[in-house]
């Protein structure tokens, strides 16, 4: 069942629009101010946001401007009273996927909104990506990791050196590329985080298995056989 976060402060058209998709199966919450959308967000998680560009607190175009600087990927309806071509450019630029100018028909914002959750579930299909090196098994959509159907659990950072060293497909990877990619830091000669996460992978990867995949090329760095 989608979710659904509108940012509207007129209460009878948000009334409306929720029992519009409440009764078409979506669930619906409705915030009257910027500010609050930040805060219903950090509680609870949503399929579709659709913005009023008019509202107090934080208008509906900053809010979608900064919800784009943490999420790209979540569908952004925007709804406004102006018709103008530069406000439509506006809220395209801000990071809105779609825009819809008071008066609407309701079957006309649901068909929008049909076709954004289409999009995105889409983007999400593709976006996924199963490593699998011999009978290693790397989902990067849930950071699963399993090797002949038995689940690894891998902590954050194990998670993200052994991801990198999937995603190179062979190739060695240098450790100042780890500790840059892994760490953010830039690599120092005296220091062996790297080689102690190595082993810690090892222990887990390759401890039991008759064939070790997590090889290390000699003062180069480490590549996933």
């Amino acid at each position: 069942m989608p979710k659904i976060l509108i940012l509207e402060d007129d209460y009878k058209m948000g009334a409306e629009l929720r029992q519009f998709f409440t009764n078409r199966n979506f669930t619906c919450d409705q915030v009257y101010d910027g500010l609050l959308f930040f805060k219903q967000i950090e509680l609870e998680e949503y399929d579709l946001y659709i913005l009023d560009v008019n509202v107090p607190g934080l208008n509906g175009l900053e809010v979608c401007k900064r919800v784009r600087q943490s999420n790209r990927a979540i569908p952004i309806l925007m709804l406004t009273a102006y018709s103008a071509v530069d406000d439509k450019v506006t809220a395209l630029e801000f990071g809105a996927d779609d825009y819809l100018v008071k008066p609407f028909h309701l079957e006309e914002l649901m068909a929008r909104v049909n076709a954004l959750l289409r999009r995105s579930a889409h983007s999400v299909i593709e976006e996924t990506h199963i490593f699998q090196i011999e009978d290693l098994n790397i989902n990067t959509a849930d950071q699963k990791v399993t090797r002949s159907g038995k689940e690894i659990i891998l902590t954050p950072k194990e998670y993200k050196l052994l991801e990198l060293l999937a995603s190179a497909q062979g190739r060695t990877v240098s450790k100042q590329t780890i500790a840059s990619k892994v760490w953010d830091i830039n690599f120092e000669t005296g220091t062996n985080t790297i080689e102690v996460y190595i082993n810690y992978l090892r222990n887990k990867v390759d401890k039991g298995f008759d064939r070790p995949l997590i090889q290390t090329r000699a003062g180069f760095g480490y590549y996933l056989k």
